[in-house]
């Protein structure tokens, strides 16, 4: 007795207290890439990896949501794909648009998106895989009929719009920036709502949810709604940020939004995952994408070595559940 209180005591920290062992993972993995090379840990090459895992770090909140309710969304990527080229196609056509303007407009077509694919989830009944698999497509289809086979460059766009990407606020790039408020605000949301309790419950037992009155279909039409809008406002930073806008933008980047949760600690199986740790999984892969090359490791190694880590998360995640259930199955038997 005394050894399984022992066991289901380790268990239950080690599941409480991932973040901690993500972040001495990161402290370490930095040590060794800094020995290797020593501009790793330069305020230059810092300020660099954050603003290239700011739109991560943004998709990934909204990812996070989405698997909490056991769901997933495969159309993400290219749902930032078409609210960026159609964001750059009418900058093109009215440049004098203020960046403002450009940002909501990009939330606005994801919120369309991701709404769209709510109702076929939580309506219509459809597997998320497979609802979000089909809109990918139709999504990236409209990307490419949107642009008509050409690519908008840096040269058609107002430079307003470009220096989203290169500008400061209160001496902090603009997508760092931007990341961190969508970070906080998303935090105390999950954190301190009702809503974001419910979100939970949904994802935790969708059957005793329905029985408590949370209203299922609309936490569903909402979570799909807010992936939506940030995938379409990281569609505008990406595009800002890499002053270009083309029907294959980030192709295939919803495996890597799906990866940092899971780094992250978050269950696919729903109800499991803290935003904290989805961050801590972003800012995992962001090293890896911008320490990898500094080392002169290759690509190709690169590709595998993100995917043996994602790999040990994921093995690892489902032993700390397996056991914890085994234990309180055990204790409940007793």
């Amino acid at each position: 007795m005394t050894e399984n209180k022992a066991k289901e005591s380790l268990l239950l920290k080690v599941a409480k207290h991932r973040e901690f062992g993500l972040i001495v993972f990161i402290i370490l993995l930095s040590i060794i890439i800094q020995v290797i090379n020593s501009s790793f840990l330069t305020l230059s090459n810092l300020n660099d990896l954050l603003t290239n895992t700011s739109i991560l770090i943004i998709l990934s909140i909204g990812m996070l949501m989405i698997l909490l309710t056991r769901g997933i969304d495969l159309s993400i990527a290219a749902t930032l794909a078409l609210s960026g080229m159609i964001t750059a196609q009418m900058l093109k056509i009215f440049p004098e648009t203020h960046p403002i303007i450009a940002i909501l407009i990009g939330v606005g077509i994801g919120i369309i998106c991701g709404l769209i694919l709510g109702i076929l989830v939580s309506k219509i009944g459809i597997l998320p895989i497979i609802a979000s698999l089909g809109l990918m497509y139709v999504y990236r289809g409209l990307t490419f009929m949107v642009a008509k086979g050409e690519w908008v460059n840096a040269h058609q766009m107002p430079a307003s719009f470009k220096a989203i990407a290169t500008s400061k606020i209160l001496g902090v790039n603009t997508l760092i920036f931007i990341a961190i408020i969508v970070f906080l605000f998303f935090w105390y949301f999950m954190t301190y709502t009702i809503t974001g309790r419910r979100i939970y419950a949904v994802g935790s037992n969708p059957e005793s949810a329905i029985i408590s009155g949370i209203k299922v279909d609309r936490i569903l039409i909402l979570v799909y709604c807010m992936m939506g809008g940030l995938a379409g406002l990281s569609g505008v930073l990406w595009v800002s940020q890499y002053a270009s806008a083309q029907g294959n933008t980030a192709s295939g980047y919803e495996l890597t939004v799906i990866a940092a949760c899971i780094l992250g600690g978050v269950s696919i199986n729903g109800g499991i995952g803290k935003i904290t740790g989805v961050l801590l999984g972003a800012i995992l892969l962001g090293i890896l994408n911008n320490a990898l090359p500094l080392i002169h490791v290759s690509p190709f190694w690169q590709m595998a070595i993100e995917g043996g880590i994602i790999l040990f998360a994921v093995i690892f995640n489902v032993i700390v559940n397996r056991r914890y259930e085994e234990n309180q199955l055990l204790r409940r038997v007793i």
